[in-house]
């Protein structure tokens, strides 16, 4: 059984409501909730959120009742992690063993079908702890991206040995993204943080990789959406 679990908090500083504000048509949590329901890859469809509102929301839909999240998975700094673990507990609880675990953000709309597909195969092939969405980086440490030293100069964040010239040369390096997440049911339980196992990037292309933090990243993944869906 493979789970699929969306976090999907009431409370946003950056853009308020924004997980149930309407997006092109409908609210933005269903731009990640349908693809679930689409997939049939998918057994059981979750949703913790604190929301009463989007709760209901969800279990209409077709979501497991497995309730409100606790308050303490409710707070600004509650960690990812720790909702999952809960959701996971909640879903076995009444189903059983779960053999993968897919964890879609709300807040990363443009992903398409066949990258949350393409994620579970490359879980199922290749056997990890975790398969974790990526693009690859526009910015680079070895090249572009800079830090001030002790004297407040500007030098390069990670410098190699004779220095990077020229973007391709320096290593590649990624963007973490939460478009999809795969996970091994059995290391959900017993990490404690994302990055303690083997965790393998799922690349997925940096035009869908937009995350809608503040105002101007909702104008411009509405912007994509719209050109997609003809309506621009």
């Amino acid at each position: 059984m493979i789970i699929g679990h969306i976090g999907a908090r009431a409370g946003s500083k950056g853009v308020p409501g924004k997980n149930f504000r309407n997006l092109c048509g409908k609210p933005l949590i269903d731009w990640s909730l349908d693809p679930l329901f689409d997939s049939d890859r998918i057994d059981a469809v979750v949703v913790s959120t604190d929301s009463q509102e989007m709760y209901d929301h969800a279990v209409a839909k077709g979501a497991l009742d497995i309730g409100l999240r606790p308050a303490h998975l409710a707070t600004d700094d509650a960690p990812k992690w720790g909702v999952w673990q809960h959701a996971l507990d909640a879903v076995e609880a009444t189903l059983g063993p779960a053999t993968g675990f897919v964890d879609l953000d709300c807040t990363s709309p443009l992903r398409l079908l066949e990258d949350i597909n393409g994620a579970i195969d490359l879980f199922e092939n290749d056997r990890p702890d975790m398969v974790m969405s990526v693009c690859e980086s526009r910015k680079n440490p070895y090249f572009n991206m800079v830090e001030t030293d002790e004297t407040g100069a500007l030098q390069v964040s990670k410098p190699l040995p004779g220095g990077t010239w020229a973007r391709q040369n320096a290593p590649v390096v990624y963007d973490h993204v939460g478009l999809v997440y795969v996970l091994d049911p059995a290391y959900l339980r017993s990490a404690k943080a994302i990055y303690e196992g083997r965790v393998i990037p799922y690349v997925i292309p940096a035009e869908r990789c937009l995350d809608i933090d503040e105002p101007i990243d909702w104008k411009i993944v509405e912007f994509l959406m719209k050109d997609r869906l003809g309506l621009a």
